[in-house]
């Protein structure tokens, strides 16, 4: 089994919206970075962990954990021209992007802020506080993921 953070802007989708998707799961659709793509369709497998993380608001902060009920497969919003994914040089026969499914199995009690995730010394090697790392879909390790658990009133 292997961790990850995915990162959302929750006025795109939050983790609200995802607990009112049907049985509170969801496509990770629209992820247009090579190196992010990579991990969803080769390395995120299914029973995977997954914190879910709201970007660009305020706080930042890790707002529960999924899991990831389907493996990759191709992003389907990438050939549909009224979509805000549509990639006009992806072909339905070799697809350029990927997505996983995943499930919501908790909201936090308590976010778990980017600036409590910087003052954890636990945490000090989290790619996420990493310089230049920008990724949507990040690795975490096992004892990270667990570490935010705790923090966010929970155990794995």
């Amino acid at each position: 089994m292997n961790y990850w953070l995915f990162k959302s802007e929750p006025e795109s989708f939050s983790i609200q919206d995802l607990k009112k998707s049907k049985n509170q799961t969801t496509f990770w659709d629209g992820v247009r970075n090579y190196r992010a793509r990579n991990i969803l369709r080769d390395e995120i497998k299914k029973g995977d962990g997954v914190l879910f993380y709201h970007s660009s608001t305020e706080p930042l902060a890790v707002m529960g954990y999924c899991e990831v009920v389907k493996e990759g497969y191709p992003d389907h919003t990438q050939f549909d021209p009224k979509n805000d994914h549509f990639d006009p040089k992806a072909k339905k026969e070799s697809p350029t992007w990927f997505m996983v499914d995943i499930k919501l199995v908790k909201e936090f009690k308590t976010p778990v802020t980017l600036d409590q995730i910087r003052a954890n010394p636990k945490l000090k090697n989290i790619t996420l506080i990493q310089r230049g790392n920008r990724l949507s879909v990040m690795p975490v390790t096992k004892s990270e993921f667990e570490e935010i658990l705790r923090m966010g009133k929970l155990s794995h």
